[in-house]
């Protein structure tokens, strides 16, 4: 298999880049009124600007060839089939089937998969209506009011941002928390105010041995057994996620209480899953359901459109356009919608755990950039910390602004002071300001000459800063779901045109199974030297000051 960077259609796109980097957008848009209309597109759940990039017909054109020479539409259709399409795990990845509305049989394999999501959307609406009616008990006959979803990365990440996103649409029937860091402080700080009697655990581990999940789940069954005085309560206040329903028993939970987890789900694909039910139980399953529906709608439109009107492949086109042509090295996510704090932290895992690698599909090193780092802040905080840098500094970083025309909580003024700064911005990125303005508006102000001088140069912005702009009618949980379907449809495209293997995460493993090793030193006297000096000795310090200290 040949290198991405041997196409004809990739070494244009690299001439091309040598071209357009003399371009500035500003005159971009002068020169051409029907910009936006060209560059823009309306669906049901959003309007995709994507305009304000340094792109012109051309460049689009070469790109949608490009995608097609990496076969990108025989690819689409192999992961929706149920391919194995995830070939270092040899595994399928079929995240989309969770949440097909059609209800059509998708036989992979001689099975059924369509059979088996129901079911688990079934047992998933069962227990959150008993959860949420009080039907279910705890152990003293008191229902549950409190659940505590204990995981890491995907088992927290997504289920955290769809509730915290979604919070406004919450009847508080129960009310969730997130426990994902091994400090223990978190842990302690959660179940401080909560009453043993009343609260519900869900642990979520695929093979529940995660030792950071496990470990925060051993110190809440013990929580939960000192209140109890039996172990038997662990039956009425824990529910697993977990493929390894053995060891989940073991654990003291019952079999009818723990939800499948399939390998053709990726972790962070998986919050339409059961994985999802802290979502489920927060918001109630109708909901839940809104939030599968808008997903489904995304793709269905990646699916079905044509490449040069599909939103998810031109936000991959131009991720590769800005970083491996342009040489961004970094792109910021920044939503300008309170309840969407959630999101960059939840986009950088989805993106830089899928497609943060070197090699390509046969092993052999890539030789042009991947993909950027993801990195924001909810828009209005972060215009007053690194915007400076986002207008200044002399690398340029793409932006993908999100917000939404109305807000869940509408307070007179406030949306519309938001949303002007949600404009204003994507328009300074674009258009900059020059020497020859600064000057002018300087001297309007009636400076004199030799402040003039002084300060012009400092008031320079370049602009040409590629942003892309998603804006939606309101946070709700079909625009949620259509959303975070958009990201993940991009995220799948990115690895075909890069040619990387989008859903392994090999660089995960090998520092939690370095940190296995080291948590056994620090239990005991053991020093097997085979750490590097630094190690070796941060680890000696680390155990010299805590027997100190005891």
């Amino acid at each position: 298999m040949t290198s991405r960077a041997s196409l004809p259609s990739w070494q244009a796109l690299q001439k091309h880049a040598v071209e357009m980097k003399t371009q500035h957008m500003k005159d971009l848009f002068s020169k051409d009124a029907n910009r936006f209309n060209e560059f823009s597109l309306n669906s049901d759940s959003f309007l995709f600007d994507y305009s304000k990039n340094l792109i012109t017909s051309d460049t689009m054109q070469k790109l949608f060839t490009l995608a097609r020479d990496c076969e990108l539409e025989q690819w689409r259709e192999k992961m929706f089939s149920g391919e194995r399409i995830n070939t270092t795990e040899d595994r399928s990845v079929l995240h989309v089937a969770l949440r097909d509305r059609s209800n059509t049989p998708l036989i992979v394999e001689g099975e059924n998969l369509t059979e088996k999501v129901q079911a688990a959307l079934a047992q998933i609406k069962d227990f959150s209506e008993r959860i949420r009616t009080g039907t279910w008990k705890g152990y003293s006959g008191k229902r549950i009011k409190d659940v505590v979803n204990i995981g890491v990365g995907g088992s927290n990440l997504g289920p955290q941002m769809v509730t915290e996103a979604l919070k406004h649409y919450s009847d508080q029937s129960v009310r969730v928390h997130y426990v994902s860091n091994v400090d223990g402080t978190q842990i302690a700080d959660i179940l401080r105010p909560l009453d043993p009697e009343n609260t519900l655990f869900i642990i979520s581990s695929k093979t529940f041995t995660t030792t950071e999940t496990m470990t925060n789940a051993q110190t809440a069954m013990k929580w939960l057994v000192t209140s109890a005085f039996d172990e038997k309560a662990i039956g009425k206040h824990f529910v697993a996620v977990s493929s390894n329903k053995a060891t989940a028993c073991e654990f003291g939970i019952e079999e009818e209480n723990i939800f499948d987890m399939w390998d053709w789900v990726g972790g962070r694909f998986s919050l339409w899953s059961a994985i999802g039910l802290p979502i489920a139980l927060d918001l109630g399953f109708d909901k839940f359901v809104e939030l599968l529906e808008g997903a489904y709608e995304v793709d269905q439109h990646f699916k079905t459109a044509p490449l040069e009107k599909n939103a998810p492949v031109i936000m991959a086109l131009l991720s590769l356009w800005n970083c491996t042509f342009l040489g961004s090295q970094s792109q910021a996510i920044l939503p300008y919608d309170q309840p969407l704090h959630k999101l960059t932290a939840y986009l950088q895992q989805a993106e830089m755990e899928s497609n943060g690698k070197s090699v390509n599909w046969q092993g052999d090193e890539v030789d042009y950039p991947t993909v950027p780092s993801i990195w924001g802040e909810i828009g209005i905080n972060g215009q007053h910390a690194f915007y400076q840098y986002l207008h200044q500094s002399n690398n340029v970083v793409p932006a993908d602004f999100i917000g939404s025309v109305a807000s869940v909580t509408p307070v007179k003024g406030h949306h519309d002071t938001l949303m002007a700064n949600f404009f204003a911005q994507t328009e300074a990125l674009m258009g900059g300001v020059d020497e020859q303005q600064v000057r002018a508006d300087l001297k309007a102000k009636g400076r004199n000459q030799e402040y003039i001088d002084k300060v012009a140069p400092h008031k320079v912005h370049k602009g040409n800063r590629p942003t892309n702009t998603i804006l939606m009618d309101q946070i709700e949980p079909r625009s949620i779901g259509s959303l975070i379907a958009l990201y993940e449809h991009k995220i799948f495209t990115q690895g075909i045109l890069l040619q990387i293997c989008s859903f392994d995460q090999w660089g995960v493993e090998l520092g939690k199974g370095l940190a296995n090793n080291i948590y056994d030193e620090l239990k005991s006297d053991v020093i097997d030297g085979k750490h590097d000096s630094s190690t070796q000795n941060l680890i000696n310090y680390y155990k010299a000051t805590k027997a100190a200290k005891s």
